[in-house]
């Protein structure tokens, strides 16, 4: 299971500036992890005010702040600086293109998730005040990347000290391969189901053989739908706390995976989601 020792948190001097970074400072020392904050733009007295002034409300870090002020595009300005300073977590919230008065979150995730060397933090009600984190819901589809993004929602739950993970195998519909038309379809289509689901329960127990479950609530659900976008749903229906999935899988041009996976989760982010690299 990867550590995190190092994590970049994007600073925006919008209104969410004090939550995101109260957040990330929570997050960092929970971690016992060292916190570097980037603003894409210019730097200037009144943001260092701005920033200090919020630094004093917040709870003493653990390791020292490292600020980083730099000029240019947001995606370029963030992956470089994941690379450069070796993050493990990157932190985002509400971004900001210089000089417009336009906050976003989403079309910069869309750009960062493909490119990003480390896992992906997005928050979307970040908080001044802690909000316990009381479930995490995270992918247990049929990948080879799976069994860490599993490890890392362990990783978060102990961290955070949440005691509920439920571990969403999301089964495509087209492996029933049933027309129901009829009760005798509809038997044979059910027979299938919970065929299908055995198999995913049985494959998810064998990952957590090797994690230690102890004082979590673990359970594992089957869902039959669209890959990502019955989970972003279960997600929000279930309430959950964070999100956690397996980062974009890319395949040249013909990049099929992350359109039908995250992009459903990223057009409309159901609760904060962790992306694991």
């Amino acid at each position: 299971m990867k550590k995190i020792y190092k994590i970049l948190i994007g600073i925006a001097f919008s209104p969410n500036l004090k939550p995101n970074l109260f957040e990330a400072i929570r997050i960092a020392n929970m971690f016992n992890a060292e916190l570097v904050g980037v603003h894409v733009g210019e730097k200037s007295t009144k943001k260092e005010t701005a920033l200090d002034t919020i630094l004093k409300e917040a709870e003493p870090l653990n390791k020292p702040l490292k600020t980083i002020w730099q000029l240019g595009k947001p995606v370029d300005v963030i992956l470089e600086t994941c690379k450069a300073e070796s993050i493990d977590l990157l932190i985002l919230g509400a971004l900001q293109k210089e000089n417009l008065l336009k906050y976003y979150v989403g079309s910069i995730a869309r750009k960062i998730t493909r490119k990003a060397p480390c896992s992906t933090l997005l928050l979307i009600k970040p908080s001044v005040k802690r909000r316990p984190c009381k479930h995490i819901v995270v992918n247990g589809l049929k990948d080879k990347k799976t069994k860490e993004t599993i490890n890392t929602s362990f990783l978060f739950a102990s961290n955070l000290n949440c005691k509920k993970i439920t571990i969403v195998e999301e089964i495509s519909q087209e492996e029933l391969h049933v027309n129901v038309h009829d009760d005798k379809s509809l038997r044979k289509a059910t027979i299938i189901k919970e065929k299908l689901k055995i198999r995913e329960e049985q494959r998810v127990k064998t990952i957590l053989k090797d994690i230690n479950c102890a004082d979590i609530s673990v359970i594992t659900q089957s869902i039959f739908g669209k890959r990502g976008y019955s989970i972003g749903h279960y997600a929000k229906v279930k309430r959950a706390d964070l999100l956690v999935m397996n980062a974009p899988s890319k395949l040249g041009i013909l990049d099929r995976i992350f359109p039908h996976d995250i992009e459903y989760i990223l057009s409309e982010l159901p609760t904060d989601v962790l992306i694991v690299k």
